[in-house]
């Protein structure tokens, strides 16, 4: 016959320990001891002053980032400015100038915008030969290819975020579309006789959508 430990017995005359009521956590909070409590406080108004003190900084590190960009590119403002780099610009301008009132017959009120490209495309490969203009060829060569270098240097520091391109737009974009459309053909030509990097960085940065 089994007999039944009485509640609370193991069976073994131990008596089993009572459950013991879950008790609520204290609130710190809450607390009535104003040590604790203003401990709490503290500690929850440090956690948000690290917390804004981290967006302060991010916030000023982005201005910052921003700032320096801004800055290298007023530098290639600046540099685009000096001697060397305005002569290129005046070769290449004179040059098409002369060869554009050559074809200004060629261009009506009705001429289409794909006419015109070509026609600018004609200008541009003219320019690239001996019978181009007064500068003998190598020496335009040698002014034509500081513009590309010069353009090819602006484009790299945008495209590689150093550079500010709302900055570099303002000052240059209008240039290098010009130059790009007089000279696009003749550079394509060029990459397919051996160089075949030639001017991508402009050409990569005329094609980011504005």
């Amino acid at each position: 016959m089994s007999v039944t430990s009485p509640k609370g017995d193991t069976g073994l005359g131990l008596p089993l320990p009572e459950p013991e009521d879950p008790t609520e956590e204290d609130n710190p909070f809450k607390a009535r001891d104003w040590r604790l409590f203003l401990f709490a406080w503290s500690g929850f108004l440090l956690r948000v002053l690290l917390c804004i003190g981290a967006v302060f900084s991010a916030v000023q590190f982005l201005q910052a980032r921003d700032e320096k960009r801004i800055e290298r590119t007023l530098d290639l403002v600046s540099l685009s400015e000096q001697t060397e780099f305005q002569a290129a610009q005046t070769a290449v301008k004179r040059r098409l100038a002369n060869l554009n009132r050559q074809s200004a017959e060629l261009i009506t009120p009705q001429t289409s915008q794909d006419e015109i490209a070509i026609i600018m495309s004609s200008i541009g490969n003219q320019a690239m030969t001996e019978q181009g203009g007064t500068m003998p060829l190598d020496d335009f060569q040698e002014q034509f290819d500081r513009v590309i270098y010069f353009l090819s240097r602006i484009a790299s520091c945008v495209e590689g975020n150093l550079c500010d391109r709302d900055v570099a737009d303002e000052f240059f974009l209008d240039y290098a579309r010009s130059f790009w459309s007089y000279f696009s053909d003749w550079i394509e030509k060029e990459r397919k006789r051996g160089s075949p990097n030639m001017a991508i960085g402009i050409e990569n940065y005329l094609k980011v959508p504005r």
